[in-house]
């Protein structure tokens, strides 16, 4: 399996990276529609396409109005985008309103609160709440192989038991690791994941490759969240995600 970092920063992009966004093109699942799906026409596989949002924050849906020109490049007979309820009405009444995008985008809807799980073709997806302000959610992505793909982004992440059975020994977690140690206390308040946190999390999730997302764009060391710390705690293969990326898992 691989997946195309297509968008890694939180927040806002910068010089080297844009705002989160990953394709899975064996499936033409997109984890989630920030500034980065702008280079999504490259890698797009097959005639339709799945975006799992994990909440409606800008970084992560405004790439959604820039659907127009990558679809008109590479025409696709279905468009789902899958979300919370609350989120995805948001995100149609504001990001497409007349006013701020006067342009209809072909797509279905698709809210996820009825239902613990479901399925993309043969990709069984299910999902859990998160702590972030106005609510997140993380994904998990099954294939009938036994491969295990988790996505949380936008936590401050979660060590309970029920998120650790849920999420656990993925092939590939990626997880957001937006703040150093030091700033562990903004880190909370704002609703994010910082070194310790995320090196607990994966100790005791125990994936075979874990792959650090949704950074700070304002943090432009090559390493913007001191990952040594973490490879320390874990035997995983760990892994900073940057644009232009492509994991195998």
């Amino acid at each position: 399996m691989k997946i195309h970092c297509l968008g890694t920063a939180g927040y806002h992009p910068n010089d080297s990276r844009q705002t989160s966004c990953y394709y899975l093109p064996d499936d033409g699942i997109a984890l989630d529609a920030g500034t980065g799906i702008y280079r999504l026409q490259k890698f797009l596989n097959g005639d339709s396409l799945d975006i799992l949002l994990s909440h409606a924050h800008l970084d992560h849906t405004v790439g959604l109005t820039f659907l127009l020109d990558i679809l008109a490049k590479h025409p696709h007979s279905q468009i789902r985008i899958w979300g919370e309820s609350d989120k995805l009405e948001a995100i149609r009444e504001h990001l497409f309103h007349p006013l701020i995008f006067p342009a209809n985008l072909e797509a279905s809807w698709n809210p996820i609160d009825d239902t613990s799980e479901f399925l993309i073709g043969e990709t069984k997806v299910s999902w859990r709440r998160q702590d972030h302000p106005g609510g997140s959610v993380a994904y998990r992505l099954e294939w009938p192989s036994g491969k295990r793909l988790v996505y949380s982004t936008d936590t401050t992440g979660d060590t309970s038991p029920k998120y650790i059975a849920w999420s656990h020994a993925a092939d590939l977690l990626m997880h957001e690791c937006y703040f150093r140690n030091e700033a562990s206390e903004w880190a909370q308040q704002t609703g994010h994941s910082w070194t310790d946190r995320v090196a607990e999390i994966a100790r005791q999730n125990t994936p075979k490759k874990l792959l650090l997302t949704h950074v700070n764009p304002l943090d432009c060391a090559s390493d913007p969240v001191d990952s040594n710390l973490i490879r320390q705690k874990i035997e995983a293969e760990t892994l900073i995600a940057e644009d232009g990326m492509t994991i195998d898992f």
